[in-house]
């Protein structure tokens, strides 16, 4: 099975529930972790990786966080899934394309390229503005999350 790795898709949850937030809202690793029910050590590597690639930004102090860092209109799948896993290509000729001998004539390498091609081609169509409106209800459960997060921030004792 071709598959994302893991970090891959915990990128995609984390820059989801940024989008979902609004327009220069942040959150904090924590928090990220919490509600979208990832581990916080990978958080943080995924953070690193998402900064490093200009699609996070990330400020430190009492009021600071983990935003995005540019408008979810302009952060596509495909944006991230490059951050992450590096160029999309479905084989080594073709990201490499002197990685083997028969390159230049093989029907398999020019089929590879094709296919990768199509599928970065819809990756970078998919934005996160769209993304957090696609499903029915997805709204609803994060206002719900966020409703939970809040009952209980109220509910801890302060030390």
């Amino acid at each position: 099975m071709m598959r994302i790795a893991r970090q891959t898709d915990y990128a995609a949850r984390m820059l989801l529930h940024l989008a979902s937030l609004g327009e220069g809202a942040s959150a904090s690793i924590a928090e990220m972790a919490a509600e979208r029910l990832l581990p916080v050590p990978f958080v943080r590597r995924v953070v690193a990786q998402l900064v490093a690639a200009g699609i996070l930004k990330t400020t430190r102090g009492a009021k600071g966080g983990v935003r995005l860092g540019r408008p979810a209109a302009a952060i596509s799948l495909g944006d991230l899934v490059e951050a992450m896993e590096g160029p999309i290509a479905l084989n080594e000729c073709v990201h490499t394309p002197n990685a083997c001998p028969f390159a230049r004539a093989c029907p398999v390498q020019k089929a590879w390229t094709d296919v990768s091609d199509k599928l970065a081609k819809h990756l970078a169509s998919i934005r996160f503005d769209t993304l957090i409106t696609a499903t029915e209800g997805h709204a609803a459960a994060h206002a719900a999350l966020r409703a939970k997060s809040a009952r209980a921030a109220v509910q801890r004792p302060h030390r």
